[in-house]
């Protein structure tokens, strides 16, 4: 009995809309922005201010200020969320490839105003 309840708690979990969408992390004291997409808002902020308290983040530049001006110098903001549909197995990866090109175009987080190299 006990294991059929721990497979439907893990079924209900899987059939969870999780919130999926575009976000930004900006630094307040330059202004730079690092943009990004999840298909779970709720965790990404987290993995991402632990990759930086540990000086692991795979953005080098956003590590560099983040040890440079610490955490409270930086802001995370959700942009743009995805909404959810029926059919809770889609994974949303065309609509969430459309939104983040059209966010990069948007605010240009290039050179000195962002954490990321423009594609040529």
């Amino acid at each position: 009995m006990e294991m059929q309840k721990r497979k439907q708690i893990k079924m209900d979990y899987k059939m969870t809309h999780r919130p999926t969408g575009v976000f930004q992390i900006k630094n307040l004291a330059n202004g730079k922005i690092f943009l990004n997409t999840s298909t779970n808002l709720d965790l990404v902020y987290n993995r991402h201010l632990f990759q930086l308290k540990l000086g692991g983040h795979p953005n080098k530049e956003l590590q560099a200020d983040y040890n440079q001006f610490g955490a409270e110098s930086f802001a995370f903001e959700v942009l743009e969320k995805v909404k959810p549909r029926d059919d809770v197995q889609d994974e949303y990866k065309a609509e969430l490839k459309d939104m983040e090109a059209k966010w990069l175009e948007q605010l240009q987080p290039y050179g000195e105003k962002g954490y990321h190299k423009q594609k040529l």
